[in-house]
């Protein structure tokens, strides 16, 4: 059965979304007329809402909160990715109506680092135990970080996540820290916050991380946010107050999109291109 060019994501809620601006520009350097809709979904109609996906031809989906895990369980096959974190945000629909899941956060979130930086045997402290922290926490693993520090706001109700991540990233040692006892990270190369504190209209003017503790950061320490809404997060402003090196969460929204794009029709976009489109989009609908 042909494929038709139709995309979608799924999720609940949908807030605003950049995704269907990124893949229109996509489209628009693959040569490929296709369409890319917001579709909220319910947890009691998500089985109706797949069962509609592969009888409506679409080529395939992204998937966002709370469906990363539990999509999972309507898969054929998987990536590496999807293995090492167990969640899935993107889901290729085969010709045999089949699915294919991946999950192109961990390869969006290695894409953005900058190439002239090496973390290879180095130590990362990462802000928050969500699901956004396995794949970040798979991808720092994946380059070979040997020491990650997890900053939690509740031990207790995150020690089945630190357990599990333990176990899947045995190369790596993983210590758990309560947030509020962040004192210093002068030993740390990579800070990265997967927590949504610092979103819009989500305590949009806080960091997870005080000025002393960004200021105690080496030098050649780089800080990333995955949070990509605001452009310029409270963390991000901080990192640029202290002269550290950042990477915005932006760009691994775009790097993630790009790669699942790749996935569904095998040919790579630009990712300037793409940057510049999502840029001017953003600018429109600031105004």
């Amino acid at each position: 059965m042909m494929r038709e060019n139709k995309l979608a994501l799924i999720g609940y809620p949908l807030g605003h979304s950049l995704s269907p601006v990124i893949y229109k520009s996509a489209f628009k350097q693959a040569g490929i007329e296709g369409s890319y809709e917001l579709m909220p979904v319910l947890e009691e109609d998500l089985i109706t809402k797949l069962k509609y996906l592969k009888n409506n031809n679409y080529y395939g989906f992204n998937v966002t909160i709370p469906y990363k895990v539990p999509i999972t369980l309507f898969l054929s096959k998987f990536d590496e990715f999807v293995n090492m974190t167990n969640a899935v945000n993107t889901v290729k629909i085969e010709d045999d109506l089949t699915l294919s899941g991946y999950n192109t956060d961990v390869w969006g979130f290695i894409e953005a680092i900058p190439k002239d930086i090496n973390l290879e045997g180095k130590k990362a402290a990462v802000i928050g135990t969500g699901g956004a922290s396995r794949a970040i926490c798979a991808g720092l693993y994946k380059i070979g970080i040997k020491n990650i520090d997890i900053y939690t706001r509740n031990i207790i109700n995150s020690k089945d996540t630190i357990e599990t991540l333990r176990r899947r990233f045995d190369k790596t040692k993983i210590q758990v820290i309560q947030s509020d006892l962040m004192h210093g990270l002068e030993d740390v190369d990579i800070l990265v916050n997967t927590t949504p504190l610092g979103m819009k209209d989500f305590s949009e003017n806080n960091s997870p991380v005080d000025d002393k503790n960004i200021e105690s950061l080496k030098d050649t320490a780089l800080v990333y946010d995955i949070v990509y809404n605001p452009l310029r997060t409270a963390l991000i402003s901080k990192a640029i107050r202290y002269n550290k090196r950042f990477v915005a969460g932006l760009d691994m929204l775009i790097w993630q999109a790009i790669r699942a794009f790749e996935i569904w029709y095998n040919q790579k976009v630009d990712f300037k291109s793409v940057k510049i489109d999502v840029l001017e989009q953003v600018l429109i609908y600031n105004k």
